[in-house]
């Protein structure tokens, strides 16, 4: 299913079906402006002359950076914007040709985007941030920094007679470089082939029904994995997706309703914010047929609040890595148990490298067509696939008759009187927790985070720490003992002014380790 053959008949068939949709807030002006959008006809022809200014831009340069050997000699173009749309239409743009595309997120810290565009061997960035052009200058970095605006009048100046249109590419071609990180490591950068994204597509299409004219509304950054799939393979399925900067619940809602969009992919914390809006304004909501969630163990509560007030809108929270491609999902319960797809094979192993029996947490290993072949030379020393062609990210887990149950990855382990604990349980097991009835600030348990502090006698001990003004400790104890096996019973617990977090919003615990044990965290 390859996005360009796609992208050319849809173009021939529905010319003005809609491609992509941005928000108002993408045209830079009034939110009373029209937002901008391409049909697949516009796609089609407007994709001629982005790549010939894009490939002028690359020819001009007098000693252009090498791109990393994983490209094949394809130059690397970058896009680092705020604007979900321009990112989308760069990147679908040159999906038809010769070129390897990446997003470089703006929010990252500096020293991580300069790292990346040099080590890659980038050779242009689409950016409108002048302290990354300078910081690259000053790294000694021999590519191109060009604005958005700056790029659309190199476009406008491409006369279309002499551009090539866009073809269906081989299979073994490199298509996208993606990154597995920029928060709390140095990212590491890797390569999907245009089959890896064919097969990729292949798995989401038979379970996440990107349907062919189905809307769907993927806000959030386009440097996120999550979104930027949704851009490629609404493209592959021939639908339409409709993109935001990040998410508003003021005008979501109009959205919905407005673009008659009738999916949603979005990480949790939009999830969760959608509710609360469909909760304020129900009637916007009620064509919702779908929404679609990345990331395991999706909180009941966010399940739980999107149910109450969409009934009639159905939820898939699936489990998959950027580098691996789609894994399994659950649609029902708690999501922690997670059905891992057919044509995928999942098996959870020891420190040996052998499997493990089940109910046994372990590193998950993944055997899917769809995985990259390992990471980009210079940018992580680790490998990603195996002598035998299963893969890991590090991600721990345990299976049980035949479903799957994530841990966390390895520092979400805690190894405790000789016992694995998962962290990520344990603060499961907290999610709705009610203090003691009648106390002022009952009931208002705020987000925590589960870390693994030193201790003497068994290595180390369970440590709870919670956001905001601490709750009870003897209602919080009791709540664990009735909630947790011995072993994962928190022996100590803390209250934090706020838990530190990425830039997505992910709590990050090895900072929040620290802070604990620096005194700054409340004992409680």
């Amino acid at each position: 299913m390859p996005i360009t053959s796609s992208i050319l008949e849809v173009a021939g068939a529905h010319p003005d079906r809609l491609a992509i949709v941005g928000g108002s807030a993408d045209t830079g002006h009034s939110a009373e402006a029209s937002a901008p959008s391409l049909t697949y006809a516009q796609l089609v022809r407007d994709s001629a002359t982005l790549f010939a200014a894009v490939s002028a831009l690359h020819a001009e340069q007098t000693t252009p950076p090498t791109p990393a050997p994983e490209t094949h000699g394809i130059p690397i173009t970058a896009v680092s914007l705020t604007s979900a749309f321009e990112t989308s239409r760069i990147i679908a743009g040159l999906a038809g040709f010769r070129a390897v595309s990446a997003t470089v997120d703006p929010r990252w810290p500096m020293d991580h985007q300069v790292g990346v565009i040099t080590r890659t061997g980038i050779g242009l960035v689409i950016s409108d941030s002048t302290e990354l052009a300078e910081a690259l200058a000053a790294a000694g970095w021999t590519g191109t920094v060009i604005t958005a605006a700056d790029f659309r009048a190199r476009e406008a100046e491409v006369d279309p007679a002499d551009t090539t249109p866009p073809s269906v590419r081989e299979a073994s071609e490199p298509f996208l470089m993606l990154f597995s990180s920029g928060t709390t490591s140095n990212p590491k950068a890797f390569i999907k082939t245009r089959q890896q994204y064919r097969d990729n597509v292949a798995v989401s299409s038979a379970y996440l029904e990107p349907f062919p004219g189905v809307a769907t509304l993927a806000p959030g950054p386009v440097s996120y994995s999550l979104t930027l799939y949704a851009v490629v393979e609404c493209l592959a399925t021939g639908g339409s997706v409709h993109v935001a900067d990040d998410f508003d619940p003021f005008t979501m809602g109009a959205r919905i309703a407005d673009e008659a969009i009738t999916r949603v992919v979005a990480v949790p914390a939009v999830v969760k914010a959608l509710a609360e809006a469909a909760r304020r304004s129900p009637a916007r909501f009620h064509g919702l047929d779908l929404v679609v969630t990345g990331g395991a163990n999706l909180p009941a509560s966010i399940r739980s609040a999107l149910a109450e007030v969409l009934a009639d809108t159905r939820l898939i929270s699936y489990y998959g890595a950027a580098e691996i491609g789609f894994i399994g999902d659950s649609r029902d319960g708690d999501g922690t148990w997670i059905t891992v797809y057919d044509t995928i094979g999942a098996e959870v192993r020891g420190d040996d490298g052998q499997r493990l029996p089940d109910g046994e947490i372990g590193t998950l290993w993944i055997k899917a067509a769809a995985c990259s072949d390992g990471y980009v030379t210079g940018t992580a020393e680790v490998r990603l696939q195996g002598p035998d062609g299963w893969a890991s990210v590090g991600d721990q887990g345990r299976i049980e008759n035949g479903l799957l149950q994530l841990a966390g990855r390895a520092g979400d382990i805690a190894i405790t009187g000789g016992h694995k604990v998962s962290l990520p349980e344990v603060e499961r097991a907290f999610e709705g927790f009610d203090d003691a009835p009648g106390r002022e600030g009952a009931g208002r348990l705020g987000e925590v985070c589960a870390i693994a502090v030193p201790d003497d006698s068994l290595g180390s001990i369970v440590a709870l720490v919670i956001e905001g003004p601490g709750a009870d400790k003897s209602a919080l104890l009791a709540h664990a003992r009735a909630q947790l096996a011995p072993q994962f019973v928190p022996r100590r617990f803390f209250a934090l002014d706020r838990l530190p977090r990425t830039v997505g919003g992910k709590i990050r615990r090895a900072e929040t380790v620290d802070l604990v044990m620096s005194g700054q965290g409340q004992r409680l």
